[in-house]
């Protein structure tokens, strides 16, 4: 089983969304796919319970610590959403079980700012300090024909002492697709092929730390 630990200390950043695509790719591979679900929010869950017949299901669950007990011993693909503003403490239990780690950052000073101290802190995690848990962070609602994303992005790579693995634009079939319980990797059609693209890179790292 792979598990795939999505956190950040800002709210709002995509991290529901990060791991709910991520789970329409696996699950459209044919693999067991169960997302827990630790946001009080629960919006990956009630993406998960929304998925319709037409689609490969995948199981959410909710909680915390107690969540993990009930991931099913079939899952090969496991990942988990964790609350806005989360620290160590509440980190902890996932991180003991995480393969990898991803940070979703929007294009914003504020964002960049509150991102920089939270990795700060993953820096002081021994998983993360002896090279067991690999972090990635992932760019996430960029305008990528715009200078400011562009200059967002070089200022998060050249800050970041974990590298930037994806570029995700910004687009409004992610709000449409999430109240369906979809996503972009349950259709095949031209107009989501570009958006299939910019998640390769971030596939592609994943399938090298596994």
């Amino acid at each position: 089983m792979l598990t795939t630990l999505v956190a950040s200390s800002k709210g709002g950043c995509g991290k529901s969304t990060l791991a709910t695509q991520l789970a329409s790719h696996w699950a459209q591979a044919g693999q067991n796919t169960t997302i827990v679900d630790a946001d009080r929010q629960g919006s990956s869950y009630r993406w998960a319970s929304r998925r319709p017949d037409n689609v490969p299901g995948v199981l959410g669950l909710e909680g915390g610590r107690k969540a993990l007990q009930k991931v099913p011993a079939d899952t090969q693909q496991l990942l988990i959403d964790t609350p806005a503003g989360v620290g160590e403490r509440e980190l902890e239990p996932f991180i003991d079980v995480a393969n990898v780690l991803l940070v979703p950052v929007l294009p914003s000073s504020f964002d960049l700012d509150a991102t920089a101290r939270f990795l700060g802190e993953l820096q002081d995690i021994k998983r993360v300090r002896n090279g067991k848990l690999p972090v990635a962070l992932v760019a996430n609602r960029l305008k990528p024909w715009t200078r400011a994303s562009q200059d967002a992005v070089e200022q998060l790579a050249a800050a970041s002492p974990f590298p930037v693995v994806a570029q995700l634009r910004d687009s409004q079939a992610y709000v449409l697709l999430a109240a369906l319980g979809k996503g972009i990797f349950d259709y095949q059609s031209e107009q989501v092929r570009n958006h299939q693209e910019d998640w390769k890179p971030l596939l592609r790292w994943i399938k090298r730390q596994a």
